[in-house]
């Protein structure tokens, strides 16, 4: 079978699998609707097979609060001696022996996120895994595309002019704004990142969940006149389809969503409703590349942009980039625009910003593995 499914065979046993807490101070806070972020973490996953071949995930641990420790916890403790030691078909058939054993688990401690989030970290790993022993970056293992759009994220209320032109500098030629803290705040953030970017820059909003389904539809027209690409998550990621379908017929702006879905259910019903036209699925928080990969897909093959979510270290931001390259590249990836040592001090050095295009590189796997010297810095206390 072709490796360009994300079916293919490829057979695993695990040797062993180490986990790595990561934990950098940040100068300026980065703000959103609900929350204050003033450090940055990020949980790592190295799996080894028998044969001594390496590959590395990430896990998305930006909240709560060592986060990260706990999810490390789940994987030492519970799902690594489920899966270590095994024979395996493929990836998939360890995302699929990880689903039903933990569900028990995930019920009886009433933490399904942080379950499926392990789920998801150890399946880019084991990906990473495979195309490094065959040789190729993922986005050709899977037969897709190595140029891809990027947008610049993570601008808080306070102070994003100078962000934005450093990213503008930088070649993004898009810029995504957090809003939903104070509306006069957030409409003057709108006029001067706009005069930034021109009229030919890309303008995102990210309401982080802020308001209701009434609020929302209310707040959005507030905002029409910059053009915005997309209003990310005006309502809360939960919300039944019935909601984002009642806010998607009076809507004046496009619709982004999907860092907070979890489930084929819940995706395929935004796939099939076409009530967003830019979905955002976090590999490292639910599906990893094995329902990701076929998720992205099928979303734009229903005519719907792909821009799969990511805010943590370099290692999950090029498994998204791949993942976006893997699944034909018309959508986005989102590359957090912040100062980020977990990013900055990680990331290889062929990865570059050009009139808003990355160019993936032609490395095996993501195309890199972290320096271990900078790994034991980083490493929290």
């Amino acid at each position: 079978m072709s490796p360009s499914s994300v079916d293919a065979v490829t057979p695993i046993r695990i040797r062993e699998i180490s986990t790595f807490v990561l934990d950098a101070p940040i100068a300026k806070p980065v703000r959103n609707s609900w929350r204050t972020l003033t450090s940055r973490s990020a949980l790592l996953i190295r799996i080894t097979d028998d044969s001594g071949a390496q590959g590395w995930g990430e896990v998305w641990c930006n909240y709560p609060p060592r986060g990260a420790h706990h999810r490390a916890d789940l994987i030492n403790h519970v799902a690594a001696p489920i899966i270590t030691g095994r024979d395996f078909d493929s990836p998939q058939q360890v995302f699929s022996t990880l689903e039903k054993a933990l569900r028990i688990p995930s019920v009886t401690a009433g933490e399904p996120g942080p379950f499926a989030q392990i789920t998801a970290g150890i399946d880019n790993a084991l990906w990473d895994l495979v195309a490094k022993r065959a040789g190729k970056p993922l986005w050709q293992y899977f037969g897709g595309v190595s140029r891809v759009e990027v947008y610049a994220s993570g601008l808080s209320p306070d102070e994003p002019g100078p962000l934005a032109e450093r990213a503008v500098k930088n070649g993004f030629r898009a810029v995504k704004l957090k809003i939903g803290v104070d509306t006069a705040t957030d409409l003057k953030n709108s006029a001067d990142l706009r005069t930034i970017l021109g009229p030919s820059g890309k303008l995102m909003y990210d309401a982080n969940q802020r308001w209701t389904v009434e609020q929302a539809d209310q707040e959005m027209r507030r905002f029409a006149e910059f053009k915005p690409e997309w209003m990310e998550e005006p309502i809360a990621g939960d919300e039944p389809l019935s909601a984002w379908k009642t806010l998607a017929a009076t809507s004046v702006l496009p619709l982004a969503a999907g860092e907070n879905g979890r489930g084929r259910a819940t995706f395929d019903g935004f796939v099939e409703s076409g009530v967003l036209q830019y979905l955002q699925p976090d590999m490292g928080k639910w599906g990893g590349f094995t329902e990701c990969l076929p998720l992205g897909r099928r979303a734009i093959a229903a005519g719907i942009q792909f821009c799969p979510h990511w805010l943590g270290s370099a290692i999950g931001l090029m498994s998204s980039l791949n993942l976006l390259g893997a699944a034909g590249g018309k959508g986005w990836g989102e590359f957090d625009a912040n100062p980020n040592q977990l990013r900055e001090r990680l990331m290889p050095d062929d990865i570059h910003v050009s009139d808003g295009f990355i160019t993936l590189s032609n490395a095996p796997g993501i195309g890199f593995a972290p320096d271990a010297a900078v790994l034991k810095e980083l490493t929290a206390k």
